[in-house]
Parts: C-alpha cells; sequence; structure tokens
C-alpha cells in the first residue's frame, strides 16, 4: 500500500470556506444528534451557508459542493452530480434531509439525480470521517445533511417574502424562485417554489471524444464538431409547505415536499441487438422524475434529572424515476417507440432521539427504524423488486476529560436485504434471498487545546456497511455504464477502519488546518470489468450479455489514505476584507492486490482571492485539478485542467424596504476542455465550456 509522504506545505489563506470567528460561533450543526456550534465540533466538517448557496449557479448537489476539499462529485451531464467524500461514493455517502435520509433511486444509476431541493436552504453540512456514523448506517465515506426551515422549530417574529431570478448563457437557461414564511394566529408557515428551465449546454470544440469505431461511421461534420452537448437538457419544478407549532413545551410540524424533473440523458451505451437492429442518430433519450414526500416532527420537553427531551420525527417518501426514449424533437407527452423503464421506491422512516444530558456529560439515545421497498419494471429492468428493513439503536456521548474533549458513539444495526435474481444454474428458475445483517460500528475522538493558537483532534472508528441491493441483486444491461453488471448474493459487509489526524491554527487572522487520513476497508466492494481477451472468449455467451462488457460485484481489502491542507490570513482593509487562499487534497486508493481501486479523484490546488465591504463581494476562484495517471483496470488516464470562476455581487437597500443583490458571474472563465475522471462517460460528456450569468434576488 501507497503511504502518503508530505515533502513540503504550501502556506496559503482560506477564503471561501472560512469564517471570521465572531461568526463561527452562530452556526449550529443541526444535523448533530448532540447540537454543538460549529468551533465545538472537533471532527472535520463543512458547512455553506444558505447565502452563500444562493449566489452559486449550479444544478446539482454535487456541483455545488465540488470546490470543498476532500469533497467532489461524479457528474452525468446537467442535474446529476453525486458526491464523492475522500474517494468514497455511492452507497457510502449518505445524502441527508434534515436529519432523515433522502430514499431516491440515485443509488441504482450513475445518471440518476439526487432527489434534492436547493432552494431556500438554511444551510448544508458536510461530515467526512470518523463523526459519520452518527446520522446514517453504512455512512463509511461521510454525510451530507440539507437542512432547510420548512418546519419552523422558533416562532418567527416578523414575515419574510424572497424572489429570485438567475439567467445563464452556457444553457441559455433561466430558473425563478420565490419563498415566503411568517407566523400566522401561532402558527409559523413556510413556502417556497422554484422553476428552472435549461437546455443543452455549450461545450469547447472538440470536446467530445469518440471510440475508433464511432470515428469509422462519422461523417464530415457530425456530432462531435457541435458546440453543444445533445440530450444535455434540464428542466425542474419543487415546491414545499410547511406548518409548525411552538411552545415551552417544544414543537410540533409537518412538511409537504414536492420535486419533478425532465433532464436528457446525453450518453447511453447499446447492447449488440441495438447496435445491430436500430438506428441510434437522432434519438432523445430522457428521465422524468417526482418525488412526494411528507415529514412530520417534533420535540417535547420534560426537564427532568434523567430526561430533558424527546425528539420524534416520520418521512414518508414516494419517489418515482422514468426512462424514456423516443425520436429527437418529439414531445416528451407523445407516445414513444421503444417502452419505458420505471423506477420508484416507496420508503417510510421513523424514530426518536432521547436526551439524557446531566451536568456531567451531554448523551443522547437514538432509536430509527427504515422500510423501503425498490422496484425496476420495463424495457431495461436489470433488477428485480427488493424490500429492505433497518433497525437502529445509538448511544452517543460528548464529555470534557481534563485537558480532553472526548465524542464516542456506538451505533448497532439489523438490516433486511429480500430479493431474487436468476438462478445461474436453472435456465428460467428464480433464486430467492433472504439476507439478515447485524452491524455494529464505533467512533471516537479526542481533541485538546495545545496552546492558544494550536489545537490537534485525532479521531478513530470502525464502521461497517452493509451490501446494497444493487450490489446484492443486479442481474442485467446498465446501458448507463455501458456494461452487464452482475451481483453477488454473497457479499459480506463492508468495515471500515478509519483514523483522523487534524491541526488546527489560528492567530491575528492567519489560520490554517491540516488533515491525514487512513482508510483500511475489510471486504470493499466493487466492479470488476471483464478484459477484452475475456470479453472474446465468450462469444457465444454475447447473447445472455447482450453484447456488453461483462462485470461482476467483488469484494477484496482495500486502503485509502491521503491528505488536506489549507492556511491563510484576512487581511483588515480600511473598507472592507481582503482574503487570499490556496488549498490542496488529495487521494489515494489500492486493492490489497496492488491495483488502483477504479475512478478516483485526482489530486486538486484551490486558489481563491475575495475583497468584501458592507454591499459589495468580490470572488475569483481557481480549481486546478492535476492528470490522473493512476488507473484503474479498464480506466483510461485523465487530462488535468484548470476551472476559474468569477463572481461579483451588489446589494442595494429599496429605501428600508427590503434588499435587491445582484450577483454577475462566469464559470469556466477559460472555457477548458475539462473531464471528470470519477464520471463513467468522461469522453463522451465533458463539462460545460464558458458561461456567464446574473442572479437576482429580493427580499422583503
Amino acid at each position: 500500500m501507497k503511504k502518503i509522504h508530505i515533502v513540503s506545505i504550501v502556506v496559503s489563506v482560506l477564503l471561501a470556506n472560512t469564517i471570521a470567528a465572531d461568526e463561527i460561533e452562530e452556526i449550529i450543526v443541526t444535523s448533530s444528534y448532540i447540537d454543538q456550534t460549529l468551533n465545538a465540533i472537533e471532527n472535520p466538517l463543512h458547512v455553506l451557508s444558505g447565502e452563500d448557496i444562493s449566489n452559486t449557479s449550479t444544478q446539482s448537489l454535487g456541483e455545488l459542493i465540488d470546490n470543498l476539499l476532500g469533497v467532489s462529485s461524479t457528474d452525468y451531464g446537467s442535474g446529476v452530480g453525486q458526491p464523492i467524500i475522500r474517494g468514497m461514493s455511492g452507497n457510502r455517502v449518505k445524502i441527508l434531509n434534515n436529519g432523515m435520509v433522502v430514499r431516491d433511486v440515485s443509488g441504482l444509476g450513475a445518471d440518476h439525480v439526487n432527489d434534492i431541493d436547493l432552494n431556500n436552504i438554511q444551510q448544508i453540512e458536510v461530515v467526512r470521517g470518523p463523526s459519520s456514523l452518527l446520522y446514517a448506517n453504512g455512512s463509511i465515506g461521510g454525510i451530507i445533511n440539507i437542512v432547510d426551515n420548512t418546519i419552523a422549530r422558533n416562532d418567527f417574529t416578523e414575515p419574510k417574502f424572497i424572489l429570485g431570478l438567475e439567467l445563464q448563457s452556457v444553457n441559455d437557461g433561466d430558473a425563478h424562485n420565490f419563498s415566503y414564511q411568517n407566523n400566522i394566529g401561532d402558527l409559523n408557515l413556510t413556502f417556497a417554489y422554484k422553476d428552472s428551465q435549461f437546455g443543452n449546454f455549450d461545450i469547447p470544440h472538440g470536446a467530445v471524444l469518440h471510440s475508433e469505431e464511432e470515428h469509422e461511421d462519422e461523417e464530415e461534420g457530425h456530432e462531435e464538431d457541435l458546440g453543444y452537448l445533445p440530450n444535455s437538457d434540464y428542466e425542474s419544478t419543487s415546491q414545499r409547505l410547511g406548518l409548525s407549532k411552538t411552545g415551552d413545551w417544544g414543537y410540533f410540524g409537518i412538511s409537504v415536499n414536492n420535486v419533478e424533473s425532465l433532464y436528457g440523458i446525453p450518453f447511453h451505451g447499446e447492447s449488440h441487438e441495438q447496435h445491430e437492429d436500430e438506428d441510434q442518430e437522432g434519438e432523445r433519450i430522457f428521465s422524468i422524475t417526482e418525488s412526494d414526500v411528507v415529514n412530520l416532527e417534533g420535540a417535547y420537553a420534560f426537564n427532568n434529572s434523567w430526561l430533558q427531551k424527546v425528539d420524534y420525527f416520520f418521512r414518508d417518501s414516494d419517489y418515482s424515476l422514468t426512462e424514456q426514449h423516443g425520436e429527437e424533437g418529439k414531445h416528451e407527452d407523445e407516445d414513444h417507440e421503444e417502452n419505458p423503464t420505471f423506477f420508484k421506491n416507496d420508503a417510510k422512516e421513523y424514530g426518536a432521539i432521547f436526551d439524557l444530558t446531566n451536568n456531567s456529560f451531554s448523551q443522547k439515545l437514538v432509536l430509527n427504524f427504515v422500510e423501503e421497498d425498490i422496484s425496476i419494471i420495463g424495457a431495461e429492468a436489470f433488477m428485480r423488486p427488493t424490500n429492505n428493513e433497518e433497525q437502529t439503536i445509538g448511544y452517543y456521548v460528548s464529555k470534557e476529560l481534563g485537558f480532553f474533549h472526548l465524542d464516542l458513539g456506538i451505533r448497532h444495526d439489523r438490516i433486511s436485504r429480500k430479493g431474487s435474481r436468476s438462478h445461474e444454474q436453472h435456465e428460467g428458475e428464480i433464486e430467492y434471498v433472504d439476507r439478515n445483517i447485524k452491524n455494529t460500528s464505533f467512533a471516537f475522538s479526542l481533541a485538546r487545546d495545545i496552546n492558544d493558537f494550536w489545537d490537534i483532534n485525532v479521531g478513530l472508528a470502525r464502521v461497517e456497511r452493509a451490501p446494497s441491493a444493487v450490489e446484492l441483486f443486479m442481474n442485467g444491461p446498465h446501458l448507463a455504464t455501458g456494461r452487464f453488471e452482475v451481483g453477488n448474493t454473497n457479499l459480506k459487509s463492508e468495515a471500515s477502519n478509519n483514523i483522523d489526524l487534524t491541526f488546527n491554527y489560528k492567530k491575528d487572522g492567519l489560520f490554517g488546518v491540516f488533515t491525514f487520513f487512513q482508510n483500511d476497508v475489510d471486504n470493499y466492494i466493487y466492479l470488476l470489468d471483464e478484459t477484452e481477451e475475456e470479453h472474446e472468449n465468450h462469444e457465444e455467451e454475447h447473447n445472455d450479455h447482450e453484447g456488453l462488457i461483462l462485470v461482476n460485484y467483488l469484494q477484496d481489502d482495500a486502503q485509502l489514505s491521503g491528505y488536506e491542507f489549507e492556511f491563510g490570513k484576512v487581511f483588515e482593509l480600511e473598507k472592507g476584507n481582503l482574503s487570499l487562499s490556496m488549498g490542496r487534497d488529495s487521494v489515494s486508493g489500492e486493492l490489497v492486490n496492488g491495483k488502483n481501486i477504479p475512478r478516483m479523484i485526482p489530486a486538486r490546488n484551490i486558489y481563491s482571492i475575495s475583497y468584501s465591504e458592507n454591499d459589495l463581494e468580490l470572488k475569483l476562484n481557481l480549481k486546478d485539478v492535476n492528470n490522473q495517471d493512476d488507473i484503474g483496470e479498464g480506466e483510461t488516464k485523465t487530462n488535468g485542467y484548470q476551472m476559474l470562476d468569477v463572481l461579483v455581487k451588489k446589494t442595494f437597500n429599496l429605501n428600508n424596504q427590503g434588499d435587491l443583490s445582484v450577483s454577475v458571474f462566469s464559470n469556466n472563465l477559460l472555457d477548458e476542455v475539462a473531464r471528470n475522471h470519477t464520471s463513467f462517460i468522461k469522453d463522451e460528456v465533458p463539462l460545460p465550456g464558458r458561461n456567464f450569468g446574473v442572479k437576482f434576488k429580493g427580499t422583503f
């Protein structure tokens, strides 16, 4: 296994992701079962404020957090950006909304969007490393919690209305949104609505790479010369409504969330039969999603000697995704030649958190239950219906131990995975499988202030993750990846043995952080492509595999290790503050046999400059992504790139009636040809080209 050796550390200034000390104390990390201010959380994390999010021109969660150190994204065109934390992605990273796992079908395909409404949210919390097990089972990589105030826990003191408009050049797109909150008759009312319409996005000339076979069939002036990427359009509508009642006793609330989207799929693998019998040119491939989520939550305060408070919650999710093929130019509501494929997830999650805090330490007991039914029906169904049930009990404690601060968590999960697949030895027979898995995870961290300027934190954790339904029961053509994927019902639980070591420094405006981590994963689950020789040797089986590359879910021991660092200083000028920054993150991953884990993120440097005063904000961010030469089997190397983003924001006071902020921005100002190495389709689907835009936000 490779060892990470730091030869030198570049002194840098932290900009975009750094908040002054007096501001940090006001931020509460709500995803924690033990609520703490940000500066009291000793584990590595990021918190993005709602104001920062509203200034950003993004269409996916992954794109929004891609500039954070240790965090990146794997994309599949517009709207699809699944997060990666320290080389971990997919089912190893849990997406939460107000502390509860988002139950969509993003884990079933790289081309599926995360069911997240990013309109009018309070903050996004990224919790990495050992502490991530506090929030969801199997979160080896970490958790990302999207926090909104749809169910208000405190009474609104005055009405608030927000109106927004966004225009972009790269996709000729626009978006508008509004939100409202008020206390009416002692009831807190919230409402938020957003509508986005984005067309195919522009790409630099010649950015799309084609296979040799495709090149032989292409005529001069074909799609590779287009200045845009076909089927990269995206549109979405979201709305949230919430009501709550508060008092000395606690609070109770209900919310209803609805998200609908339609987006093109810019790449779609084709089976041997499709290649022989169908003309794919001019084909329109798109997905339609709809989700309805009902949340009930509340808290009741006891304030006695042993039980302070009970928080309780219930979440009912109904999510569907329909993938459809049709002719280019035909309206999505019309009939299409090919039958659609329906993905559906019906899930219920409920539980309670018992606050047992006393004068000696903070402690909480958590109970959580999940029922989830997933089904895929239609022309490209690659997995039979599955049922998942989860029961969890956890205990968490936080205590001062002399010079040290201790955080400790223990979690026990009982997980049931029920599914079926075609019998390997008896054609036409169905093999039914019922896996009952018990996992126990623990994590603790110790923090100490070395002096007034330095502090150190060490975290240790052993986190277990049960294999997902896809990893167990997958058995069919997965055209989003261009492969025939086969699961393994005998897979064991992964066990992540993680160590984090973090140093923090802060003095006279100069501050910095350095983190080293190593993650030894027992029974790491991964996909392994067959070699070209193996593919040629089983030509007689091509009908079974539909001519696609055969890949199997395997597992072996693995190690992921890396580092992140950023240092900085804020200069206090006469009218405002000037910040300069540079940071770097790097992660490597190897299997026990010495081969690289596929689709690992390359090392990156992030440089930033910003200036801010009362009503003016200027930001410049340069992300320098290295070449990725450490590749897994079946992968190709990826060139590095430089992504330059610029933002200018001015806020105007409207005669004490409200504020109007105007943001002018540019993304990929250098019009770089950029490919995301973690994407299955990096050659065919590059990142968007140069984008200019403007955003208006009125607050009244």
